[in-house]
């Protein structure tokens, strides 16, 4: 466990409709005989620096989340609580029922292949700049279209990177950013950057994906069938969003 002036806590955020599963529930799908929200939480619970978890699902699936953490007597658990509308609305209902934490690690319940290593080397950048967002440098060439899907500009592609989860922030300062004016993000950092503070970027994996439709379910399965091996480039070049104001 974390000394009680570093306790880092972990949201994950499960909520969604899984409206690109069909009628699967992506957060209750098999992986390896074990749902795959059982799968995340798992790794949560025994990765060394996370002193409580709270699991955001829908309203819908409340019974059975509790049931599933239940029956995997996961300590660490604090609370099993219901998400809002929005991912956005989730993040901040799970924030809430966090205790007295320094650091929140926030996780999309739709990446099962997370390991603990991912975990700690965020924490790690983390607590160098107070925010950082695991992520991958995007291996297509990308193109900025119109409406019409005329192509209106493409960006150098060495400095795009792909957003992923975990995102680590010092808990005031992403308490701070959702006490701000409602505004449409989709991932977390986005509401940091928006106050001007810095997001350091680390490493992530490109087996690190989120499920969204049932082939990426198989491609999950895929990766965690093979031991859950993740290529990581720990030494690769980190990479800064929004730096227009330094943290304190």
């Amino acid at each position: 466990m974390s000394k009680s002036s570093d306790k880092v806590g972990a949201v994950i955020v499960a909520a969604g409709t899984s409206s690109r599963m069909g009628s699967l529930d992506k957060v209750f799908a098999q992986l390896d005989g074990e749902p795959l929200l059982a799968k995340i939480v798992t790794v949560f619970q025994d990765c060394p620096s996370i002193d409580e978890i709270v699991i955001v699902l829908a309203r819908k699936n409340l019974g059975r989340g509790r049931k599933l953490a239940k029956e995997h007597d996961w300590p660490k658990v604090v609370a099993v609580c219901p998400g809002g509308l929005r991912r956005q609305d989730s993040v901040r209902k799970g924030l809430g029922r966090l205790t007295s934490c320094n650091w929140v690690v926030i996780h999309d319940g739709a990446r099962p292949c997370v390991d603990a290593d991912l975990i700690e080397r965020g924490l790690i950048a983390a607590r160098e700049s107070g925010a950082a967002i695991a992520g991958v440098p995007v291996k297509d060439t990308i193109k900025i279209v119109s409406r019409r899907r005329f192509v209106q500009q493409t960006p150098a592609r060495q400095s795009l990177w792909a957003a992923q989860t975990p995102q680590i922030f010092r808990y005031d300062l992403i308490a701070e950013a959702y006490r701000q004016p409602d505004t449409e993000v989709t991932d977390d950092a986005s509401l940091v950057e928006q106050m001007g503070y810095k997001v350091e970027v680390y490493m992530g994996s490109y087996q690190n994906i989120k499920v969204t439709t049932p082939e990426d379910l198989a491609i999950a399965k895929f990766f965690l069938k093979n031991n859950g091996k993740q290529f990581f480039s720990s030494g690769a070049p980190c990479a800064s969003v929004s730096a227009t104001m330094p943290i304190a």
